[in-house]
């Protein structure tokens, strides 16, 4: 069978109408982005998964503003994928035949299929082979564009891996430091999985994790397992601040904790957040991680995709802010 993560990389480029919109309704635009417009169609398409999502799982006195959060999510997304078009079209970014072939046929294979039960397979989700192929025309073309714009661009120099080896598996929290670890469950945003969260769910999220943090739970590992922010990856670990360096809402919560101890749920922007206090025995025992040769490629890529991420959200707004776009 075709794997979640294969299918919805392409799946949620291109999606049939969801339920309960009649093929019959009038199609209108409901966003300009320069001189292409969102349809109502294309909104019911992109976002089917998540309207059935709201559908299925949200109270009924709660839908109403739920769908409406959804959709203006949904069209935010559509909007950053048409400026992403419009860009690699300005500068000749072009996607062959061949190359989209070469995609469909690696999804095939790693997916351990043959074309004639993969073909099935999209067919049952209600796209033609043609719908899945354009699809993958337009993720590729995104692809090239970044790499082009944003990934090439990225260098991570020695002594940035040398400061992070030295913050994060030596260095220890001195007199009036705070050494921090972090989960966070954010709302309106992808998550692990690809799809956003409601803020409803990103709060039920973040209680459990909270929950069973003060059981006693490994906190790391509740973190990987919980956590949709980057230092999920490292365990949740922030490494320590002083108080003037700290964010205010992380100093308000954090500033009265023992060692050990945990602060309680916070929101910020669109998140909600709590921290440990890491006590001074927990802090030697990090002192004593791998060698830095051991790690060096591991922090390499840690901080090439944190650059990335950061350049990529940079550069999308700067095509944004020079963007005509009017949502109606």
């Amino acid at each position: 069978m075709l794997s979640r993560t294969a299918f919805f990389s392409v799946l949620f480029l291109l999606l049939p109408p969801v339920s309960g919109f009649s093929a019959d309704v009038v199609d209108r635009s409901v966003a300009v982005v320069n001189n292409d417009t969102i349809t109502l169609s294309e909104v019911n398409e992109f976002g089917q998964p998540l309207f059935k999502k709201v559908a299925d799982e949200i109270p009924a006195d709660q839908q109403e503003a739920a769908l409406q959060e959804v959709r203006q999510a949904v069209i935010d997304k559509l909007i950053e994928k048409k400026l992403l078009l419009q860009e690699a079209k300005k500068l000749g970014v072009q996607v062959s035949d061949q190359d989209v072939e070469n995609a469909f046929q690696r999804i095939i294979a790693s997916n351990k299929t043959t074309e004639e039960q993969f073909r099935k397979e999209i067919a049952e989700e209600g796209m033609s082979e043609k719908q899945y192929r354009e699809g993958l025309r337009e993720q590729i073309m995104s692809s090239k564009l970044v790499n082009h714009e944003v990934r090439t661009k990225v260098v991570i120099p020695e002594t940035a891996i040398r400061d992070y080896y030295n913050t994060h598996y030596v260095a220890m929290a001195g007199d009036g430091e705070y050494y921090l670890l972090q989960i966070g469950c954010a709302w309106g945003t992808e998550t692990k999985n690809g799809l956003p969260l409601l803020q409803e769910e990103s709060k039920q999220k973040i209680e459990k994790a909270h929950a069973l943090a003060m059981e006693g739970k490994d906190f790391k590992e509740l973190a990987k397992e919980y956590s949709d922010l980057p230092s999920a990856a490292d365990g949740g670990d922030l490494g320590h601040f002083r108080q003037d360096e700290m964010a205010p809402f992380i100093r308000d919560a954090v500033m009265n904790l023992k060692p050990g101890e945990i602060s309680r749920i916070v929101e910020n922007d669109n998140a909600y957040h709590f921290f440990k206090l890491v006590p001074p025995q927990q802090q030697s025992q990090a002192a004593a991680k791998e060698p830095f040769d051991e790690v060096k490629d591991q922090i390499r890529e840690k901080l090439y995709q944190q650059t990335l991420e950061q350049r990529l959200k940079d550069w999308l707004i700067s095509i944004r802010e020079k963007a005509y776009i009017k949502i109606l």
